[in-house]
């Protein structure tokens, strides 16, 4: 792993850990709302993040790229063929939670996410478009690639994204966020292009902000339901 990935990693993990200085230091010094706090830091340390990221992979940008690697129109194609095979993995992974594990679907971690949404509409741009390009710059890119280099798709695959799925904090879900995490490798690999594990990982986080701030909760839990009926039968 170069260097330039170690201090990448490193500006991923300190802006993680920020909010856990910065916010109670802005509700001490400014007296500032807690919850605005959190929402509004979340929304700079990941900008700021993104930019000092990119800044650091500037020499990757300038690299040509992999011979096989896709054009314009197969990174449209794999990106909508990349969408519908993470929904129907995360679709496999909850039936699995729920048939094997008893696990209900539906995600406590979402849930608090929409709420701050719903607070603050600016947090809209993290989880559809800053926390999609760093992760898979992060988990793809850097892990899942170093990984490659040194072992077969699956065992790499299995171990980013089960760091992929850990670093979410949403444990009870991990077999979901693992399976999402292979969907995204193999895109990567078959593509050779990381914009579209982006592309994907954004679109489907867009997907479910749009789904949970404009749908009735009702029409949501129908719809896993019968998710989960097409994988059991």
């Amino acid at each position: 792993m170069t260097r330039r990935y170690i201090y990448v990693m490193l500006t991923y993990i300190i802006m993680q850990i920020s909010v856990y200085l910065a916010v109670p230091l802005l509700v001490l010094v400014f007296h500032a709302d807690p919850v605005l706090a959190n929402i509004y830091w979340a929304v700079f340390s990941f900008a700021a993040g993104l930019v000092i990221v990119l800044w650091l992979l500037r020499p990757d940008m300038q690299v040509r790229a992999h011979p096989d690697a896709a054009g314009a129109g197969a990174i449209i194609v794999w990106s909508v063929l990349g969408i519908i095979m993470a929904l129907l993995a995360q679709g496999l992974a909850a039936t699995i939670e729920l048939e094997v594990f008893g696990i209900d679907p539906g995600s406590e971690n979402t849930q608090v996410l929409m709420d701050l949404a719903r607070i603050a509409p600016i947090f809209i741009i993290l989880p559809a478009i800053f926390a999609p390009i760093l992760e898979e710059i992060i988990f793809r890119k850097i892990i899942f690639g170093s990984l490659y280099k040194k072992m077969n798709f699956f065992f790499a695959a299995f171990i980013s994204s089960l760091i992929f799925a850990v670093i979410h904090l949403d444990f009870l879900h991990i077999l979901v966020y693992t399976a999402m995490g292979f969907v995204f490798a193999f895109l990567y690999v078959q593509t050779k292009r990381i914009i579209v594990p982006i592309i994907v990982h954004a679109g489907m986080n867009t997907l479910v902000v749009v789904a949970q701030l404009t749908l009735d909760p009702e029409k949501i839990q129908q719809q896993l339901e019968q998710t989960i009926l097409f994988f059991g039968g």
